[in-house]
Parts: C-alpha cells; sequence; structure tokens
C-alpha cells in the first residue's frame, strides 16, 4: 500500500560522491518512486527547474556551491519540496542550522539503509499530507474544526506521521492533533478545543502559536523547545491560508532532535578533553623552543637552523592559541564560562582592552583610539573576562587586519533606551559582502591573498557572537573589500 501510495514522486539525489548516489537510488527502488541525482548543486536547481521533485537529499560537503547554499536557493525560488540533509559528524551543527531554516530531517554518515528509507517515507508522507491539504482547500473545506470528524484520510495520515502534528483555529484553540502530539504533550488526552496555553507551559511558543495562527502572512515560524532534561523539539508553526488569503489557523509541527543535542553535546565535552589534554604538553614544548632559539642566538648558530626553530615555536603557539580559544568556546556552549556577573564600568574596560593591544598596533605604524559620545561612563552588569574576550577579539583583529600605518578607533555612543553601543572600526582590508553572513560560523576564515599570511583560528567571533547572546547583546557588521569594517556591539546599561 505504502509503494502505490508513493508512485510517481521524484527523489533528488544531490551528492558529489557517486557511490553515494548509486547506494541510495538501489536502497530507494522499495519505495517505487523515481531517483534522480545530480553531482553538484549547479545542476540540482537545473534539475529542479525543470522536473517535479517531491524530496531532495543534499549532501552539505560539495566542492563550489556547497549543500546550506542550494538549500538557501531552494527554499527562496519557493519549491514544494522536502529537504532532507545528508551530515557528517563534523557539519551536525550545520545540519540543526539546516532544520532551524526549514530542513525536514537529517541523515548521518555512514547511513543504514533502513533508516534512510524511513526518513524518505516520512517525507514522501508529508509531501501527501500537503497535497491533501491543497486539494481540500479547493474542495472549499474551510473549517478546520470539521477535518476532525470529517476528514478521516487526513487523520489517519496525521496518525502515521512520526512527528507530533497540531492543528489550531484562529483563535489559538486546537482542532486536530495526532497520537505522537497527545503522548508529548498531554499523555493520551486529546484537549480538542482547548486552548494552546492549556497544553503548553512554554508562554514564548504559544504566543508563536496563537500570533501564527491569525496571520496572513505565509513564511512560517521555528522555535527550539525543551521538555524534561533530555527532551528537545524543533518546533515549526504554518499558518494555514484559505482561498482568499485569509488565514484559518496554523500547522505546528515537532521534529524531535534530542539525539542531534546528546551528540552535540558530546562533540563539545570531546573537544573540551582532547583540548584540555593537549594544551599542558604543548605549552612545554612551546617553552623549550623559547629555550632552544635563545641558546641559538648567544651561541650564534647558523641562520638557517634558527629559523627552522622559530618557525616550528610559532606553529606551536598557534596551537596554543587554537587550544584556548575551544576550550572558550566549550565553556561558552556549556554556559559556565563566565560567571562572576558584577557591574562593570565600560569606558574603563575597554581603554584597559585599548593598551593591552597599543603596542602591536605601534609595531605596525597603526593609529589606535579611543573615542566616547560625552563624559558619561555608561555601566553593564557582566562577567569582566566575558567583556574583556569580547572587545580583545574586536580591537586585535581590527589590529590584525589592517595594514601598517593604518587607523583603529573604539568608540562609546551614547546611552540610548536603556542600551549603549560600542564600535570597532579600522581601514584595514575589508570583508566581501558575500561572506559576511558566515563570519560567525566556527572556524570560518576569510581566505584570499591579503589573508594567506595572517595566523588565526577562526573561532575568535563565533565565541564574541556566543557571550553576547548569553548577555540580550547584538554584533553587527558593516564593511566593503578594501575599505576597512566597522563591527558594532550593543549592550544593555544597568541603571543608575
Amino acid at each position: 500500500m505504502a509503494s502505490e501510495r508513493q508512485e510517481g514522486l521524484n527523489v533528488l539525489v544531490v551528492d558529489d560522491e557517486e557511490h553515494i548516489r548509486v547506494a541510495v537510488e538501489r536502497i530507494l527502488r522499495r519505495l517505487d518512486c523515481n531517483v534522480l541525482q545530480a553531482p553538484d548543486g549547479e545542476q540540482a536547481l537545473s534539475i529542479l527547474e525543470e522536473r517535479d521533485v517531491a524530496v531532495v537529499l543534499l549532501d552539505l560537503k560539495m566542492p563550489g556551491m556547497d549543500g546550506m547554499e542550494v538549500h538557501r536557493r531552494i527554499r527562496e525560488a519557493g519549491y514544494r519540496v522536502q529537504v532532507i540533509i545528508i551530515t557528517g559528524y563534523a557539519t551536525l551543527e550545520t545540519a540543526i542550522d539546516a532544520m532551524k531554516q526549514g530542513a525536514f530531517d537529517f541523515i548521518p554518515k555512514p547511513f543504514d539503509k533502513d533508516h534512510l528509507a524511513l526518513v524518505v517515507e516520512r517525507a514522501l508522507n508529508s509531501i501527501r499530507l500537503e497535497q491533501e491539504r491543497t486539494r481540500l482547500e479547493q474542495d472549499r473545506e474551510r473549517a478546520l474544526l470539521d477535518l476532525n470528524t470529517e476528514k478521516s484520510r487526513i487523520r489517519t495520515i496525521l496518525e502515521s506521521l512520526p512527528h507530533a502534528v497540531i492543528v489550531t483555529n484562529t483563535q489559538g484553540r486546537i482542532v486536530l492533533m495526532n497520537q505522537t502530539a497527545r503522548q508529548i504533550l498531554a499523555g493520551e488526552e486529546s484537549h480538542i478545543g482547548c486552548e494552546i496555553g492549556e497544553c503548553l507551559e512554554d508562554g514564548e511558543l504559544c504566543e508563536l502559536i496563537r500570533s501564527q495562527s491569525e496571520t496572513d502572512r505565509q513564511e512560517g515560524s521555528s522555535y527550539e523547545l525543551q521538555l524534561g532534561e533530555d527532551s528537545f523539539y524543533m518546533v515549526r508553526t504554518n499558518p494555514v491560508l484559505g482561498e482568499d488569503g485569509e488565514c484559518l489557523g496554523a500547522v505546528v509541527v515537532f521534529g524531535d532532535i534530542s539525539d542531534l543535542k546528546v551528540m552535540d553535546r558530546l562533540k563539545s565535552e570531546f573537544v573540551a578533553k582532547v583540548s584540555h589534554e593537549l594544551r599542558s604538553p604543548l605549552s612545554t614544548i612551546h617553552e623549550q623552543m623559547a629555550l632552544v632559539l635563545q641558546d641559538m642566538l648567544e651561541q650564534e648558530q647558523p641562520e638557517k637552523e634558527q629559523r627552522i626553530i622559530s618557525r616550528a615555536k610559532e606553529k606551536t603557539k598557534g596551537m596554543l592559541s587554537l587550544i584556548e580559544d575551544l576550550l572558550d568556546l566549550s565553556r561558552v556552549e556549556a554556559g559556565s564560562a563566565f560567571n562572576d556577573i558584577q557591574r562593570v564600568n565600560l569606558p574603563e574596560l575597554l581603554r584597559s582592552q585599548v593598551e593591552f593591544v597599543r603596542e602591536r598596533a605601534g609595531e605596525k605604524g597603526q593609529e589606535l583610539v579611543l573615542e566616547s559620545a560625552g563624559e558619561e561612563e555608561p555601566e553593564v552588569m557582566a562577567d569582566p573576562r566575558a567583556l574583556e574576550s569580547v572587545f580583545g577579539n574586536l580591537v586585535g583583529n581590527a589590529v590584525k587586519y589592517t595594514p601598517e600605518g593604518g587607523r583603529v578607533s573604539v568608540r562609546i555612543g551614547p546611552v540610548e533606551r536603556g542600551r549603549v553601543r560600542v564600535e570597532v572600526q579600522d581601514t584595514g582590508i575589508g570583508i566581501g559582502e558575500e561572506e559576511q553572513s558566515r563570519i560567525f560560523e566556527r572556524f570560518y576564515r576569510v581566505k584570499d591573498k591579503q589573508t594567506k599570511n595572517i595566523s588565526g583560528t577562526g573561532l575568535g567571533l563565533p565565541i564574541v557572537k556566543g557571550i553576547l547572546d548569553d548577555m540580550d547583546g547584538t554584533i553587527s557588521l558593516r564593511s566593503q573589500k578594501g575599505q576597512g569594517s566597522t563591527f558594532s556591539v550593543s549592550l544593555p546599561v544597568t541603571g543608575s
């Protein structure tokens, strides 16, 4: 029966490895669906323009256009397809981001054939559900409340879905929910006719569902929900619109991401443990290298040999910097990095950070200045080490990526609406528009001829972003290639 339901639907496999595409096609034959193949993102988008595709299995790591870019273009083009991410261990966080942006599910490599078939079958079932919903709208079945008693086929499809599904009317009252939703939210009780707040304790999610239940906007929203210590769900809400564009209610889908969260936590714990184990021996090696180099200088050893030892010393220094960044990132993710909350005089802290890097700026002949919009001394409630990490990274990067003779300025703006803005501006190499959306990704670094000799870990800005998120702060960027960059940080100030 499942084969008959899915006959004729096209599944597109996008992966640069041919053996992966062939293996997926062999597994999916038993679903009686048509399997199309694309070795890269460009060909995948061409196929989507020409063929009616129901499901896309998309590899994240591909040469040229990566999977996230392909996913973004699919969403922008408005294709009615379910995207299933094919991900490796190193891209688990990106897979979570893709699900937040509308991906249906993910399959880790190496994948199990039964798991792959099950996930694709779920996606095909969801496509059929959408097709059935469209048909019902065309038949002028406007009242979502009637679905619970009159549309048994829809109920049957909903009950077969592994995800929890809830349908609300324009008042935010539940008119339909499947068995999985009852188990997650209310045991065996259906709660049909109840207001959503009677089932969910998360006030922010309830308000989001109420908003989606009465909006006439077509785009949906995503929300991460935690139920219990180890249960996490990615909740996607979408308004249901009638023929004339009026809102009839909302569909709420709960995708279980508990395994993703566990794997992400294990990854962070592994990184932290390895980093701790490597820091001590690397520190010893670095110190020994420094002593050897000093002895070679005193004994006037050949310059070539000194360069070799000096290069090795710099490499160990870079590895130590990477380890420190990894440990900081792990502590930020765990929420245990900066807990010494106190009043911090922001201008005073910025003055100390500017002085800390002034020597480096002087070595490059740069002008480094601290400017203030007035005599006001705004204070923020924060861990001083957290703010030092934020502005130390930003000012240090500005000096690092600004050529000799350039200018770096740190400006403190006036307090407006309970917040203060700090801008770190440089006359450096700048960041291209196409790269600005990725600068807060872990390990991402702009790679061109101007940056190839500049060392870095690609973790400084992700650490800054993580700290500011925890402090109710924000960060934004204005930049043009070759014309410098301005990072703007907004922080809440304390009351008088």
